[in-house]
């Protein structure tokens, strides 16, 4: 039985329930929200339904937006002859961190993985087609994290856009910047390898 109050262990519960939370993350959480004066607590609580309420997907690219078509997809400025594919909005922000890239999105929502029962359907799989038989598209980046969902999801998109005749590139991975070669792992080293360029 809780020592807490139902409404605080609901709120906990609430907290613990995010990703990368656990139980004592979630009370710490939980107690600052309570210390908070009124007008503090009510404007995050505020902020989170309002967020939920006025956030949608650009019914393009499938990122996030407050409105139906997102300010990339609307810009004249961007190539709107490549796409590049990404797992998650979270990437569309690191991308253009980077400001070396100009293009347009795809936002999928996800990677295929059989193991959660994530398969094509689950995630933006069918827009992405559809955008590429309708759209004059020269260059598909895929941009998906370089682990076994992200580089099965890859090569499965890759597979399907081939009767599009469009290049399907891979965002190449490697050493980091500033790392040294004796850290790294096998894998990163062959990837390195391979995606070496010419100076």
């Amino acid at each position: 039985m809780s020592s807490f109050p139902a409404s605080l262990e609901n709120l906990i519960d609430q907290f613990a329930s995010l990703p990368g939370i656990g139980r004592k993350s979630a009370q710490r959480l939980a107690f600052h929200v309570l210390s908070l004066p009124d007008e503090q607590a009510f404007a995050f609580a505020d902020a989170v339904r309002t967020a939920k309420k006025q956030v949608k997907r650009c019914k393009i690219c499938r990122n996030y937006s407050e409105q139906d078509i997102c300010p990339i997809c609307s810009s004249d400025r961007r190539d709107r002859g490549i796409i590049c594919v990404v797992s998650d909005p979270k990437d569309v922000v690191s991308m253009e961190r980077a400001r070396e890239y100009n293009g347009l999105y795809h936002v999928l929502h996800g990677v295929i993985s059989p193991m959660n029962h994530i398969g094509p359907d689950d995630i933006g799989v069918r827009e992405l087609l559809e955008r590429a038989a309708s759209e004059d598209i020269r260059e598909v980046i895929m941009a998906t994290n370089p682990d076994t969902e992200g580089e099965a999801t890859a090569l499965y998109i890759s597979r399907l856009l081939k009767p599009f005749e469009i290049r399907v590139t891979r965002l190449a991975y490697g050493i980091p910047v500033g790392s040294n070669l004796e850290f790294a792992d096998d894998a990163t080293l062959s990837r390195a390898l391979e995606g070496r360029t010419e100076l």
